[in-house]
């Protein structure tokens, strides 16, 4: 458990004591009064623990629980059960997504594998939104439901409503704390959530609503019936973020095959990558993009296998403007026979072209970060890496980008003021 709270920053303590306290009143609450229906509190409170043992990390080392997140959904928005309305109130809910989560965390931590806190704080603190905007409104809206003829479209609207604010609000919190994290401006961070999570976050909420829907005519068989789809789909969501982990792991691998060949220093690919991933994103890259660069950047010196005679240093900085491009040419070469990565080696042959030729920027932002690792390497001295970039700052406008040299101007400096 100690594990889970290194690294983490203000936002996300404040986010996680927040949950602490509401799931603390929950169960408080429920405890006092007991619970209201428990056969059904159990069969959602049981789907929201399998969702959590089955969670998954989707790319941008995003935690998500999907079936647990429909089966919260589905309880706070259940109306009614076999014709009787359900009055469990938003505190219940809370109880019931605490105590589920919590059991489905249990086996992970038996393990070693402690969950995301803050990524189950979100979960928890947005169920709870909902839940304290929705069950004051249930039965209101079963009475309408009861009508003749009865019209369930009011409910469906509010639920739609309702749950469209409370994905608005996790993404701006999710946004607040990857801004936080990873340094991106906050503008930046929100567009990557609506386009990486909240096309997720509408599926499960679908499901949510459909779950609740279903309970009405099919009491809780509709537990057993939508669990096997959710899984089967987590199925394929844990697949496709294994494939992405695979690549990035292959590419990290082949990008090794230079320093052990002796062609390039020890540690420079991996280098190269972290600055230009940080300087892309200091520019206001979208995920996918930063992506690409960071596999770009990964391979950037992989043509230097075709060299009979080894640049000393690896430096490409110091070679023969011709023989830089030839190395970005082969490498590009290379990267193309995976038959995946083609625009990663379009990337990689471009990083030697002049500004005029108008590169790519990820191309241009590759360029500049190899060049400064070229004359610093893995130092940290202070005034090496101002020499540096002074001698970057030289060529800006014919060689270099001068928003890549200036946007890696101040990532090396927040770099040198964290390690000090």
């Amino acid at each position: 458990m100690r594990r889970a709270f290194q690294g983490l920053d203000s936002g996300q303590l404040l986010l996680i004591c927040g949950a602490g306290l509401v799931a603390v009143a929950g169960v408080a609450h429920t405890s006092a009064v007991g619970l209201d229906r428990p056969e059904i509190a159990i069969g959602f409170g049981a789907l929201i623990a399998v969702g959590e043992l089955a969670r998954l990390t989707m790319p941008g080392n995003r935690e998500v629980a999907p079936i647990g997140a429909a089966a919260a959904l589905g309880y706070t928005l259940l109306l009614d059960l076999s014709d009787n309305p359900l009055r469990h109130t938003a505190l219940q809910v809370v109880a019931v997504i605490a105590v589920g989560m919590i059991a489905g965390a249990l086996p992970h931590l038996a393990v070693g594998r402690p969950p995301r806190l803050d990524a189950m704080a979100r979960r928890l603190l947005t169920g709870a939104l909902l839940a304290f905007a929705f069950r004051p409104l249930a039965d209101p809206l079963f009475q309408l439901t009861r009508q003749d003829p009865p019209t369930w479209w009011p409910a469906l609207g509010v639920m739609v409503t309702l749950i469209t604010l409370t994905l608005l609000i996790d993404v701006l919190i999710a946004a607040l704390l990857r801004a936080e994290q990873v340094r991106a401006a906050f503008k930046v961070a929100v567009r990557d959530e609506l386009n990486m999570a909240f096309p997720l976050g509408a599926a499960v909420a679908a499901s949510g609503v459909l779950l609740a829907l279903a309970t009405h005519s099919m009491d809780l068989v509709a537990l057993l019936v939508f669990a096997a789809p959710l899984l089967v789909t987590q199925v394929a969501f844990r697949k496709y973020a294994g494939i992405r982990a695979t690549y990035l792991q292959t590419v990290r691998a082949l990008s090794r095959v230079t320093e052990v060949g002796g062609y390039v220093e020890p540690g420079h690919s991996r280098r190269v990558s972290r600055l230009a991933v940080a300087v892309g994103r200091e520019l206001g890259m979208a995920e996918p993009e930063l992506l690409e660069l960071e596999y770009a950047a990964l391979m950037h010196d992989i043509g230097q296998l075709s060299l009979s005679d080894p640049i000393p240093g690896g430096a490409t900085v110091l070679a023969d403007p011709t023989q830089a491009r030839r190395i970005a040419e082969l490498g590009a070469e290379v990267i193309k026979q995976t038959g995946v990565l083609d625009r990663v080696a379009e990337l990689v042959r471009r990083q030697c072209d002049q500004i005029a030729e108008d590169p790519p920027l990820s191309s241009r932002i590759i360029k500049a970060a190899n060049a400064y690792d070229d004359l610093v390497g893995g130092s940290a001295d202070r005034d090496r890496a101002g020499a540096a970039l002074e001698r970057l700052r030289l060529a800006v406008g014919t060689a270099y980008d001068p928003a890549a040299i200036e946007a890696m101007t101040r990532v090396v400096d927040r770099l040198a003021v964290h390690k000090l």
